[in-house]
C-alpha cells in the first residue's frame, strides 16, 4: 500500500461501542479523515456512520477490511477479539491500532507484531497516554536530570464501575478483571520510565466470577529502582502518579492518565516546574497522528511505544495472571 504525501489517511472504525465513539469524535475534531465503519450487525454500523458522519458502513468486519478506500484500521472491540480482528486487518493489508490491552497474553501480541512485520505494516497499540502533551514534557524532564537518578515510579487505576456478573468486566469468557481494563495503564507507565522490569511481585482479590477485582504488583529493576502499581474495578481512587528521583519528584495530578497537570519538586518540596497545557477533544487524536506519522515515514514502529514493548507489557501481565491464579481460555489455545 502506497500513501502519497498529497493524500489523506483514510480511517477504518472496527467495533462500534463506547470506545469506539470516544475515538471517532477525537478524529473527526481534529482533522483525520474517518472513511468507514464496522459492525457485526448492519443496523450497528449504519447507527454510528450516521451519528458520525462516517462517509460508509459496512455490516461485517470483513467487509470493513477489504474496503480500498480504507488504510488504517482501528479496532475497538473487547481485548478477546483484538487478536483475531488485527490479524484480518492485517492480512488485508491494513495498518491496525488496537486498543490495549493489546491482546489476552504475550502469545497474541507476538503473532500480530510478527505479522505486521513482515508486511511491512504497522500495528500500534491504542495506549493514547503515551503520546499525550504531557507524557512527552514528563518523559524530557526525566531525560534532562532534572530530578536525579529515578529510583521509584507510582501509579494506580481505580474505579467504581459495574459490578453486575454478567458485565463483560466481570466475566472471564470476555477478559474481564481490573488487571487487563484497568492494570494497563499503570504497568505501562512503569514501563515507560523505568523499561522491562527483572522481577514482579504480585497480589490480588477476586470476584465471584474468578476475575481479579483488585491487583497490586512491585516491579523490581537490576539497578534497584522499583515500581509499584495497583488497580481496582469496584472502588475509586485520585488515580495520582509519582516519579520519584534522587533529587526531587514529579507529581501528576488526579487523573495522571488524562491530559492533566503536574508539578515538578526538587528535593527540598521548592517547585521546579509547573505543567499544565490544555489539549483539544479528549487526546485520543495524538495517538492516530502518531500512527499516520509512522505510516507516512513508512515505518513499523516509533520510539514512544515500540510493537516489541508492548509484546513484553503482555507478558509482564501474563506474570501478574500467573501468581494471581487468573486465566482465560485464549492461554490454552
Amino acid at each position: 500500500m502506497t500513501i502519497h504525501p498529497e493524500n489523506p489517511i483514510r480511517w477504518g472504525i472496527l467495533g462500534t461501542g463506547f470506545i469506539a465513539g470516544l475515538q471517532t469524535q477525537d478524529l473527526n475534531e481534529n482533522g483525520f479523515t474517518v472513511q468507514a465503519v464496522g459492525s457485526r450487525s448492519v443496523d450497528s454500523s449504519k447507527a454510528f456512520a450516521e451519528q458520525y458522519s462516517i462517509p460508509a458502513s459496512h455490516g461485517s468486519y470483513e467487509d470493513l477490511v477489504s474496503d480500498p478506500e480504507v488504510d488504517v484500521v482501528y479496532i475497538a472491540t473487547p481485548h478477546p477479539f483484538h487478536r483475531a480482528n488485527a490479524l484480518l486487518a492485517l492480512n488485508a493489508g491494513k495498518h491496525v491500532l488496537v486498543e490495549k490491552s493489546f491482546t489476552m497474553n504475550a502469545r497474541e501480541a507476538r503473532e500480530i507484531v510478527e505479522l505486521a512485520e513482515s508486511r511491512g505494516l504497522v500495528a500500534l497499540e491504542a495506549m493514547w497516554t503515551r503520546f499525550l502533551p504531557h507524557m512527552i514534557r514528563l518523559r524530557e524532564i526525566i531525560q534532562e536530570g532534572t530530578i536525579g537518578e529515578v529510583r521509584k515510579v507510582v501509579a494506580s487505576h481505580n474505579q467504581s464501575l459495574p459490578t453486575d456478573p454478567a458485565h463483560r468486566l466481570n466475566d472471564p469468557a470476555l477478559g474481564g478483571g481490573a488487571l487487563l481494563d484497568l492494570g494497563i495503564y499503570p504497568i505501562s507507565f512503569a514501563f515507560d520510565i523505568l523499561g522491562t522490569p527483572s522481577r514482579i511481585h504480585a497480589s490480588a482479590s477476586m470476584t465471584a466470577t474468578g476475575v481479579d477485582r483488585q491487583t497490586a504488583a512491585i516491579f523490581e529493576y537490576a539497578g534497584g529502582a522499583q515500581a509499584i502499581v495497583d488497580c481496582e474495578l469496584d472502588a475509586a481512587s485520585a488515580n495520582r502518579a509519582l516519579v520519584i528521583g534522587t533529587e526531587g519528584w514529579i507529581d501528576i495530578e488526579h487523573t495522571w492518565y488524562n491530559p492533566v497537570p503536574f508539578t515538578v519538586h526538587a528535593v527540598d518540596g521548592s517547585v521546579v516546574e509547573r505543567y499544565d497545557q490544555p489539549v483539544n477533544s479528549r487526546g485520543m487524536q495524538y495517538q492516530a497522528a502518531e500512527m499516520e506519522r509512522l505510516v507516512r515515514a513508512g515505518s513499523t514502529q516509533g520510539t514512544i511505544l515500540p510493537p516489541s514493548e508492548t509484546v513484553a507489557i503482555m507478558a509482564a501481565m501474563d506474570e501478574i495472571r500467573r501468581q494471581i491464579g487468573l486465566s482465560y481460555e485464549a492461554d490454552a489455545e
